[in-house]
């Protein structure tokens, strides 16, 4: 880099740059979501058959090419954003320091060296004659500064030392300039795409290996924007967003999505991208590994002769494979499943008028981390927040996001054309087994800060002036952990229902923070669940006995619950869904109590 091209750099010529590329991506979001919500509605509302579902496949297709399209601009524009911060700092350094030369009665010359005048006492009847210095650009040493500070002080010409000074400080600029455009230029080069018109899971995780880079290479322009607040609330959060300018708030989905995808608070759309960046790659990613790992071999068992008794074993093989893949093996099959499922309600937006869906959280780490909406939260009158209890985790994360969605439905039919939300929960630890786990409260104690701050956000984020109708649906240990919300916090809710509950750790419904008789039971034919739990997270009365929802005592209203079992509750066709989702709506007057 040299001094005449710093000099005529435009850094606002690469940020209009970005702002183009950043345009295209927002038309690329747009014509996806045109695609999945309107397009892929109307057929489904209108056409069947095997033309409509090759119709479907090809559309799908073509709204994946429109989301890489969306990312990758992205990633270019705060690439180019984060090129043009870099080099405008340097020429502002570049620009002062030939000001101050100027100023300074100095002329700098083409190749970046400084010619400073004659001055100075006379010697032997002459002025100390002027002269030129060349910069040595970059950090100096200790030593090599007090070397260069005595240099100047013992120069007869008294200009000789701040034209070094000048000198240097050019070098610097150049140099910082040099390495600005030799750091940018293959992070660029990289950020293109495949010449054919498949979105393979290879592409998507070269796109997060594009993002790394980009963050690498911009950290300087990362640590330039406003960080979201420290431990901040859902209303901070909010704050932070709404005050960001709209290249920030790309940098910020660009580059560090999985950050945003967890703020409470923030808007449901721009969560759902967020999440949705962090969803499709790392989707990528585990597909590509589980097929990097050997298949498990055909033949996993055998048979052997012990004590005279046949016996079935594993083949020293299938051993074999297992110490070196069964593990991570299992870990990526059970992750991509519930990615597979999460996926599926993404493609049945618009079956039987289903709304959009939400990605309001997501992590594939440890069982896994979900949250799914169905319908815009924001813009809603009712919300529906749902939250499972034992043995939920990613893998089998379809049953529950079924669930909400058979509410949603006959919740719509209800609510009298007002909209409705109704949203899958999986943001917490829960207890994998019901004999040595779900007895235990802290699983329900350590995921209900989450749980209130999710409620938080909800309020934070909605759009409508006249606030939301909010529901929170609990099952089996589920609800233990909205009691533990509710005797921690403030659970930010107008309804509870519990279904299946082994206790929420309160003594009545009073304690639930909703207001009085806005509390809701139920408790099906063979649910063994409620009396079993009744000893383990029942709410202490007189420390005499523990009291459970479906105790008169409590005080919650007990619906009437026509299903069996203790999954039933949400049964096609049920007087127990069908009473749920009244509750949701807000008809009150047409639930069914025992």
């Amino acid at each position: 880099m040299d001094l005449a091209t710093l000099r005529k750099f435009k850094p606002t010529a690469y940020e209009d740059a970005a702002d183009g590329y950043r345009a295209t991506g927002d038309m690329a979001a747009k014509a996806k979501d045109a695609i999945d919500i309107r397009i892929t509605s109307g057929i489904h509302a209108q056409l069947e058959g095997q033309a409509a579902t090759a119709a479907l496949n090809e559309l799908k297709e073509l709204s994946k090419n429109f989301h890489y399209v969306q990312t990758e601009c992205g990633l270019v524009s705060t690439a180019l954003g984060g090129f043009a911060y870099d080099m405008a700092a340097a020429k502002r350094k570049l620009d002062a320091a030939m000001a101050d030369a100027q100023a300074a009665g100095c002329r700098v010359n083409q190749d970046g060296s400084v010619s400073f005048p004659a001055g100075g006492e006379e010697i032997d009847g002459k002025v100390p004659e002027g002269g030129t210095v060349t910069g040595t650009g970059g950090p100096t040493s200790s030593v090599a500064d007090a070397i260069y500070r005595q240099a100047a002080n013992a120069h007869p010409n008294p200009h000789y030392g701040k034209a070094l000074e000048f000198a240097n400080r050019i070098a610097d600029a150049l140099k910082e300039a040099t390495d600005a455009d030799a750091k940018w230029a293959p992070k660029l080069r990289a950020l293109k795409a495949d010449d054919d018109l498949t979105v393979s899971d290879r592409d998507w995780a070269d796109v997060d290996s594009n993002t790394g880079g980009v963050r690498d290479a911009g950290k300087n322009y990362v640590d330039s924007l406003p960080e979201p607040p420290k431990d901040g609330s859902p209303k901070d959060n909010a704050a932070w967003w709404k005050g960001l300018s709209p290249e920030e708030q790309a940098a910020w989905l660009s580059l560090e999505p999985a950050t945003v995808g967890k703020l409470d608070g923030l808007p449901s759309p721009v969560r759902d991208e967020a999440n949705r960046s962090v969803f499709v790659q790392t989707q990528a990613e585990y597909r590509l590994e589980l097929n990097s790992i050997p298949k498990p071999p055909a033949h996993e068992w055998t048979w052997i002769n012990a004590g005279g008794y046949p016996s079935k074993v594993h083949t020293d093989e299938w051993m074999e494979w297992h110490r070196q893949h069964g593990e991570r093996y299992s870990q990526l099959k059970a992750a991509i499943a519930g990615m597979d499922r999460i996926q599926q309600r993404f493609d049945q937006t618009g079956k039987r008028d289903l709304p959009e869906a939400y990605l309001l959280g997501f992590s594939p780490e440890g069982n896994g981390r979900a949250i799914i909406a169905n319908g815009n939260p924001d813009t809603a009158d009712h919300q529906a927040v749902y939250v499972p209890g034992t043995t939920a985790r990613l893998e089998s994360i379809g049953g529950d996001i079924d669930r909400m969605v058979r509410v949603w439905r006959l919740a719509d039919d209800e609510a009298d054309g007002r909209a409705v939300s109704t949203i899958t929960w999986l943001g917490y630890d829960a207890p994998q087994n019901i004999v040595t786990d779900s007895p235990f409260r802290h699983y329900a104690d350590d995921g209900a800060p989450a749980f209130n701050r999710f409620l938080d956000g909800l309020e934070a984020s909605h759009a409508g002036g006249s606030g939301t109708h909010r529901t929170v649906i609990g099952h089996s240990y589920g609800t233990t952990l909205v009691g533990s919300a509710a005797d921690h916090g403030t659970l930010n809710a107008d309804d509870v229902i519990t279904a299946g509950s082994p206790g929420v750790t309160v003594a009545t419904a009073e304690e639930l923070d909703v207001p009085r008789g806005h509390v809701w039971n139920q408790e099906a034919d063979g649910d063994a669940v409620p009396d079993i739990g009744r000893w383990g997270h029942g709410g202490n009365r007189w420390r005499h006995y523990a009291v459970i929802p479906s105790d008169e005592s409590f005080g919650a209203h007990q619906m009437t619950t026509d299903s069996e079992g203790h999954s039933g509750y949400w049964d096609e066709g049920s007087e127990s869904l069908m009473n749920q989702a009244l509750v949701v709506a807000g008809r009150y007057d047409k639930v069914q109590l025992d």
